[in-house]
This record gives structure tokens, C-alpha cells and sequence, in this order.
């Protein structure tokens, strides 16, 4: 069993950053796909970004791709999400998501992911 917990949410001005952070519990974090998803208000769970275990790679929604920025810390058990020149389209709960150990599949839809957090709001104001 994974537990993910989020932090670093807040209220923010167009054109600010603020950077979340996830916190995993278990001993094989290193093996296992993390990425973050956000839910509008009134909208659907969507996709912001991944990264994959096994080589690093990274997976970007267009709308945030040279904006947000996914890095993880191995030895701190903890995936990052940089979120610069935030606009008030991007406000919505964020969610960390983990998946099993060693997957292999598409980390760009929620079915991949076996675990979440609880959410942390990001409010950016116009």
C-alpha cells in the first residue's frame, strides 16, 4: 500500500509560481510511474504531468508544456511539480498518482495509477 500526501497548494496571482510537492510512503518509490492530475471545478479529472521510473522520461499536457515542470527526489520519497506563469485556467485540485511497481503502460490517463493523494487546491486569480 502507497500513501501519497500533497502540499504547497495555495492562492496565487496570474503570472506566479507555486511549487507542490508529493510525499510517498514505501520503500520501492524509485520503481514506481508518479504524476500529477487536476480536476477543474465542475470539469473532470485531467491529466498535468508524469514521470516514468524507469528511464525518466517526462509527459507534459499541452496546455502546461514550458510552464510546469515534474522532477522526483529518490531519496526523499518525493515528487515535485514546478508550476510557473500560472494562469487562472489552471485552477483545480491537483492530485499526486502513483502506479503499481514497474509498470510499462500510458501514464497520460488515470486507469495506469493505483494510487492517489487527497487533492491539494490551487486557486490563481485573474
Amino acid at each position: 500500500q502507497v500513501q501519497l500526501v500533497e502540499s504547497g497548494g495555495g492562492l496565487v496571482q496570474a503570472g506566479g509560481s507555486l511549487r507542490l510537492s508529493c510525499a510517498a510512503s514505501g520503500r520501492t518509490f524509485s520503481r514506481y510511474n508518479m504524476g500529477w492530475f487536476r480536476q477543474p471545478p465542475g470539469k473532470e479529472r485531467e491529466f498535468v504531468a508524469a514521470i516514468r521510473w524507469s528511464d525518466g522520461s517526462l509527459y507534459y499536457e499541452d496546455s502546461v508544456k514550458g510552464r510546469f515542470t515534474i522532477s522526483r527526489d529518490n531519496a526523499k520519497n518525493t515528487v515535485y511539480l514546478q508550476m510557473n506563469s500560472l494562469k487562472p485556467e489552471d485552477t483545480a485540485v491537483y492530485y499526486c498518482a502513483s502506479t503499481g511497481t514497474y509498470y510499462s503502460g500510458s501514464l497520460e490517463t488515470t486507469r495506469g495509477y493505483n494510487y492517489w493523494g487527497q487533492g491539494t487546491q490551487v486557486t490563481v486569480s485573474s
